[in-house]
């Protein structure tokens, strides 16, 4: 088994969306049906400024055991008519605005923790949201997850780069090993969305990443 990133474009959303639909659902183990409502907003993001998504694909023969038992789609045409391509990860973003709920959330969450007004619009301005960052539990443990980050934040001319996470404890688990390794921080902990009980961590970081590309460009 290979596995590749590309680039995912809006006009192919209808073969990409729904296995990467059902690769979210699965990773933050959402119940069945999730992937229906969240449909929706998935494409509304894709018409935002600056939105661009990563996909990660494994190429497998089709008689192959030890392929991860994902939903299968074909997303390209150059690949030998024996194969299948496997969506395994996915990783998109866009650039953050005011008129986004995601910025008043956070910028709700930055006031009622008690931060000055200046301070709040510094943090908020000029910045890619990392919207979703997931890996099919059967491909996990690979690095792609860092991978996918790489690729997707290569070339970002925006200042920072944020993103909000389920609070773990003790931060024990693969996504909050990668963001600290590298180099996200703090930016507002234990926060609940309207509409969801779970508290959240905001974390960001300067950008570009400094690091290279752990397996290079593809």
């Amino acid at each position: 088994m290979t596995i590749r990133l590309v680039d995912l474009t809006g006009q192919d959303a209808r073969i990409w969306l729904e296995p990467a639909l059902d690769i979210y659902v699965t990773a933050m183990n959402y119940p069945r049906g999730t992937e229906i409502h969240r449909a929706a907003l998935w494409r509304d993001h894709i018409s935002r400024p600056g939105w661009r998504a990563v996909g990660a694909v494994a190429t497998v023969a089709p008689t192959d055991v030890r392929a991860p038992d994902v939903v299968r789609r074909r997303l390209s045409r150059p690949v030998a008519v024996d194969d299948t391509e496997i969506l395994i990860g996915i990783a998109y973003g866009y650039r953050g605005a005011r008129d986004q709920w995601w910025n008043q959330q956070l910028r709700l969450g930055l006031r009622q923790s008690g931060h000055p007004e200046p301070d709040i619009d510094e943090v908020t301005r000029d910045y890619f949201e990392l919207t979703e960052l997931h890996v099919h539990p059967s491909a996990q443990g690979r690095g792609i997850g860092e991978w996918l980050l790489h690729r997707l934040l290569t070339g970002r001319t925006e200042r920072s780069v944020l993103l909000s996470t389920p609070e773990i404890p003790a931060e024990d688990n693969r996504a909050w090993s990668l963001y600290r390794r590298l180099g996200f921080v703090d930016v507002l902990r234990h926060f609940t969305f309207t509409g969801d009980p779970r508290p959240f961590a905001f974390l960001g970081r300067s950008l570009p990443l400094v690091a290279d590309d752990p397996r290079g460009r593809s």
